[in-house]
């Protein structure tokens, strides 16, 4: 195992010095004492390496002994993970101790212990390849599969599978032969790098089903397809997040993924606490039972806000391979791109126009390019649609990350900030206000005294 010694620290950016092979992306663990913080290689220079830790450094000093894992950042996937709370790493919030994050905390973010009602998909005979289906659980009265681990090449020849019945997640529920003869026991539960798209499929067509989303405008006038992409811009308080969660109640989905990147902390606690009081207009239950919400405040770590979007995408692939329908809504894209920008002005790169990375739109072109509809390889068919947010600075549709953005999504849902400034003058047409400078008095005096709701006048309050 690679190890290695700190030797600058600027932020979460760590420059280390290491005596073996390091690979790009890889994660790697710094010791502060009895803790280990997670980080993550974005650069490799000879013996030199550059990685951005998931914490906060503080109190971390020059000669840190630095343990590199030999993989990459991963996401565990298996039945549990309808209706969770996770922050960027996949660590499930509601398992964390005490009412903040602390440094080097990390969990399991399934249930180990609970009992699954397993049914066999697959027999015995049965030739079988990666993300082929080997037998299902209910999940929140969701069929989930249960496959063959996304990271085995080749075809295997199933051996065995256990009949139906009760199993936890760590249990062998099957056993597959590969061509050597040698056999591999088979559980509910794998992992998948998340930077990797998961491309076990048939076939990618453009996509060509509508989505009812149930926005009437939307529908009507500019409607999304399934397995489409699409983004939201507009300035701060227009509306961006209200749309995003309308659409996720009303929108012909089987799974909704909410991925909060770089959101402001009460936004986030909106969220925790809006969403399970929800009722799901197509079952009648709670439309967090097929929801699951990827969390990063503003003041986590920009590697951590880089992550969850990646962590979120990775699950709705996930799902979309079992064939069902996938919603996923990023709010802010923006943050992500932040993020980005910190992270390569940290690296000195040559920086492209407003300092943001030189290659931003092909990372989000990149990005974006995992959402779609696809045939599966065994005839069945999954999707995901996804929405992003982007957020420009005093509404400036021109600035990089909308127009990067522009080249990637096929749908272009941009909110006026003049039309969500309305509600705070509604006694006059604000946009016929500002085409006449000379009426700007005339509207702050209006608002000033207007007749408040209380029978109070608002210039007295």
């Amino acid at each position: 195992m690679t190890q290695g010694k700190v030797k600058g620290i600027i932020s979460n950016l760590l420059t280390i010095s290491v005596d073996g092979p390091v690979a790009q992306n890889e994660i790697c663990y710094v010791r502060l004492g009895d803790l280990r913080l997670m980080a993550e290689v974005i650069k490799v220079i000879g013996e030199n390496v550059y990685a951005q830790v998931f914490e906060s450094t503080r109190g971390l000093r020059v000669g840190d002994t630095v343990e590199f894992t030999g993989h990459m950042l991963e996401v565990t996937l298996g039945p549990g993970l309808l209706s969770k709370n996770f922050d960027g790493l996949e660590n499930d919030l509601d398992k964390l101790s005490g009412v903040f994050l602390q440094r080097g905390e990390y969990n399991f973010p399934l249930d180990k212990e609970k009992l699954w009602d397993f049914k066999p998909i697959a027999k015995p005979g049965d030739k079988v390849r990666a993300a082929d289906w080997l037998g299902e659980v209910d999940e929140n009265h969701q069929p989930h599969k249960i496959m063959v681990p996304f990271g085995m090449e080749g075809e295997y020849t199933v051996k065995s599978v256990v009949p139906e019945g009760k199993h936890t997640i760590m249990d062998t529920i099957a056993v597959i032969t590969d061509s050597e003869g040698n056999d591999h026991e088979i559980n509910m539960v794998q992992k998948w790098p998340v930077k990797r798209a998961i491309t076990h499929f048939r076939e990618k067509p453009r996509p060509f089903r509508l989505l009812e989303t149930g926005v009437r405008t939307i529908d009507t006038a500019n409607p999304i397809c399934e397995g489409g992409t699409g983004f939201i811009p507009g300035p701060f308080g227009t509306g961006k997040t209200v749309l995003q969660h309308a659409i996720s109640k009303q929108a012909e989905a089987d799974i909704v993924i909410i991925a909060a990147c770089g959101e402001r902390a009460n936004e986030v606690v909106e969220i925790f606490v809006e969403f399970p009081e929800l009722e799901d207009p197509h079952t009648g239950r709670k439309l967090m039972e097929r929801t699951i919400i990827i969390a990063n405040t503003s003041n986590m770590p920009v590697a951590s806000r880089e992550a969850s979007v990646y962590t979120a995408m990775t699950i709705a692939e996930y799902y979309r391979s079992m064939g069902l329908r996938v919603l996923m809504m990023a709010d802010s894209t923006s943050r992500w791109a932040q993020a980005l920008r910190e992270m390569s002005n940290r690296l000195e790169e040559l920086p492209g126009q407003d300092a943001f990375p030189m290659d931003l739109s092909a990372i989000i072109g990149a990005f974006y390019s995992r959402a779609g509809y696809v045939f599966l390889n065994n005839g069945h068919e999954g999707s995901i649609t996804f929405i992003g947010t982007v957020s420009p600075a005093g509404g400036n549709l021109k600035e990089p990350v909308t127009e990067g953005t522009k080249k990637a999504a096929r749908c272009f849902y941009a909110l006026e900030q003049n039309r969500a400034d309305r509600k705070r003058y509604p006694a006059v047409n604000p946009i016929d206000s500002y085409s006449n400078t000379s009426n700007i008095p005339s509207l702050k005096n209006t608002y000033l005294n207007a007749s408040h709701p209380t029978g109070q006048n608002r210039s007295t309050k």
